[in-house]
């Protein structure tokens, strides 16, 4: 933030520049007196950013603030208020005891009104206030924050705030810009593709607040501004019933962000604030900077750990229902049980939860493009929702359907090998599955499947070990297996593999109709 924009009394416009004028140095004076600003660590200024551009402007035209504040020491101070909008301080000078200075800047709708004078060419002459604030909101209105500085001379220090507040004499409209960071338009736009309301709430004047608002993309230049001159008069009910309909608030006290937020969570909508001060607390995240990019990317993050959550409650439903059901109906159909319990455990174990916990580590990118693009979720909406359900069903009952055919062939055949090729081709299509539903609708032929190194580490990992239980002596006695050929071992990939393209075929008819989950709430 810096000075961007001087006003002064008589309509003329200046910069903070050298050589100063006469006015221009007072100016600076009363501006860098007014503030809560301390010299850090080798000068470096600590404070509010707006109090600290006012000394960094007083600087640029020779004031020198440790040299000041020793000359002024300030005896008396009047704080900002929300309510008060304005801030005084009130020095004595060093040289003599009756030389008594009261310093105030604010905002120009709260100080003008306590000025009888103002600073032109030089000259004190009679202050005309709404020819002031009408330079105001002009000053406003291109974007910059503005603050009227004003100032008063004494013998003796004012017994009362209210004394000191009055009769004051303005020295200058300060324009501060505080221009928008880079990322923020963009992090904007972001945000409205997702479906998430974006409204901007300052304590700046409505006309600043509205250009910059305007400059974002969060408003267009005809759309109303409410201000907490209009907030406090309306009621509860009446505040709900407007807040979806405006994306400026200006001149807001804490209290206003408080029944504004409230207000926007009594329609059901969930809200996060970001902002660098205190009253900000309502609804804020809990950030470590006050960056509105940051929202857009714990949005994008949060949709990221969902869309995985779901992967995986789809992968274990599958899989599981894929192993209960062959263990279900197997009597039914006069089969032996096609699996020993070791089976199970090497299936649950090996094969099914380490390679399932991989899916957490899903990036969002390339497999789910759009997922800053999807209007938010329904909050009540189930975590099965969007045909995930109905997807584990079909999976659990074809990979059943699978198992019980090769079951039942296998013993047709008289294969001594079946329990062996029955337990193969009950593991291999769960890793085929895994693979198939990284993305709920891009074709893993598209994607790759590299990805995700943890999760491609995984399946490699689980296919070495199915295979060292079927070559490796030492696992046949303990998993009572049996070496399949080189033709067993190409028939149980075969129809493994048969989920991998149905899964590819539900993906293909799902890409030619609208997305039928809706993302993560905002």
């Amino acid at each position: 933030m810096h000075v961007d924009e001087v006003r002064l009394g008589d309509g003329s416009t200046s910069s903070m520049s050298l050589p100063p004028s006469r006015a221009l140095l007072a100016l600076a004076d009363v501006m860098t007196l007014c503030t809560d600003v301390t010299l850090g660590v080798e000068g470096v200024l600590v404070g509010d950013p707006t109090e600290t551009a006012l000394v960094r402007a007083g600087a640029d035209v020779g004031v020198d603030k440790a040299l000041l504040d020793a000359l002024w020491p300030r005896v008396g101070e009047v704080p900002f208020t929300s309510a008060r909008a304005r801030m005084t301080t009130i020095h004595r000078g060093s040289a003599s005891a009756d030389q008594i200075m009261v310093c105030t800047k604010g905002a120009p709708e709260r100080v003008v009104p306590a000025c009888h004078a103002m600073l032109s060419a030089g000259a004190v002459i009679p202050i005309d206030g709404a020819r002031v604030l009408r330079e105001a909101a002009a000053v406003a209105a291109a974007g910059l924050r503005v603050l009227a500085v004003a100032t008063r001379t004494l013998s003796a220090p004012p017994e009362s705030a209210e004394e000191a507040e009055q009769k004051l004499t303005l020295l200058a409209l300060v324009g501060l810009i505080d221009p928008p960071r880079a990322e923020a338009k963009a992090a904007v736009e972001t945000c409205q593709a997702a479906g998430i309301h974006v409204v901007m709430i300052t304590g700046d004047h409505p006309a600043t607040a509205l250009a910059i608002a305007v400059r974002l993309g969060i408003a267009s230049i005809n759309d109303t501004v409410l201000t907490g001159h209009d907030i406090p008069a309306r009621s509860d009910a009446e505040l709900a019933h407007r807040v979806t309909d405006v994306y400026v608030f200006a001149r807001v006290a804490p209290a206003d962000k408080l029944r504004i937020v409230k207000a926007l969570q009594s329609r059901g909508e969930y809200v996060a604030m970001t902002g660098d001060g205190v009253n900000d607390a309502p609804a804020h995240m809990g950030l470590l900077d006050d960056n509105f990019a940051t929202i857009v990317k714990a949005v994008h993050e949060g949709r990221r750990i969902y869309d995985n959550i779901r992967r995986f409650v789809r992968f274990v439903l599958s899989t599981n229902s894929g192993e209960i059901w062959p263990l279900f109906l197997a009597p039914f159909l006069g089969l032996p049980m096609p699996l020993l319990p070791i089976h199970i455990l090497w299936r649950n174990l090996v094969t099914d939860g380490l390679p399932g916990i991989t899916l957490a580590a899903e990036p969002a990118e390339p497999a789910e493009p759009d997922s800053m693009q999807r209007p938010p979720r329904a909050p009540p909406e189930s975590l099965l929702a969007g045909g995930l359900w109905q997807h584990a069903l079909r999976v659990g009952l074809l990979i059943a359907a699978l198992t019980l055919t090769t079951q039942a062939r296998s013993i047709r055949d008289a294969d001594s090998h079946w329990q062996t090729m029955t337990f193969t081709v009950l593991t291999l299509p769960q890793l085929a599955h895994l693979i198939a539903i990284r993305s709920e609708r891009i074709s893993i032929f598209t994607l790759g499947v590299r990805g995700n190194p943890a999760l491609f580490f995984a399946v490699v990992t689980a296919i070495g070990l199915q295979l060292a239980t079927l070559y490796v002596p030492v696992m046949n006695r303990i998993f009572h297996t049996m070496p399949l050929s080189w033709r067993e071992l190409a028939v149980c990939v075969a129809v493994s593999s048969v989920v991998l393209f149905a899964v590819e075929g539900e993906k293909w008819l799902l890409r030619r109709r609208p997305h039928p989950y809706n993302g993560f709430p905002s």
